[in-house]
């Protein structure tokens, strides 16, 4: 069986990172959706909220599951006897963050690959960030998020406010 993992933060799940996953689904047999806790950045949802939503957006794509770590991925991937990590690029950029920290992780771990899946056209501008922001400003934020979590989202971020 081959297994990939797509890590992230999730904060929360966009549609560029259902497509993403999406796509790993038709690759691999299986794929474990991974929200990373990453100490530095302060996320507005908890990990079981963003797991939570991972799991609603996913749920028609039987080869699919979600979890959580916190500790190196490179470990992670090991122990879970993965093959590779997937990760969508958006620009650039993100392929010198994304290609610097496959260096890393194959220093930690040479016994997998990491899969550059570009971003669909239309979703290389979005992040999470940015739909924090849209949604903060009581914008319309239903192109970016997939609909079974939209509602929930723009909930929270206005009882944030």
């Amino acid at each position: 069986m081959k297994l990939a993992i797509c890590p992230g933060s999730f904060d929360p799940i966009t549609k560029g990172h259902l497509d993403i996953v999406t796509r790993a689904a038709r690759l691999f047999d299986k794929v474990l959706v991974v929200v990373l806790q990453n100490p530095i950045k302060r996320p507005l949802f908890t990990v079981e909220e963003r797991m939570e939503m991972i799991q609603k957006v996913t749920k028609k794509l039987p080869n699919v599951s979600a979890d959580t770590y916190d500790g190196l991925l490179a470990d992670y991937v090991r122990m879970k006897g993965a093959c590779a990590i997937v990760k969508g690029l958006r620009a650039v950029s993100d392929f010198e963050y994304e290609f610097q920290m496959d260096l890393i992780n194959k220093q930690l771990n040479p016994e997998f690959e990491t899969i550059f899946l570009n971003t669909s056209q239309e979703y290389m501008f979005l992040s999470s960030s940015i739909v924090k922001q849209i949604a903060v400003f009581n914008g319309d934020i239903s192109a970016f998020i997939p609909e079974e979590i939209c509602q929930d989202i723009v909930d929270r971020l206005r009882r944030e406010v």
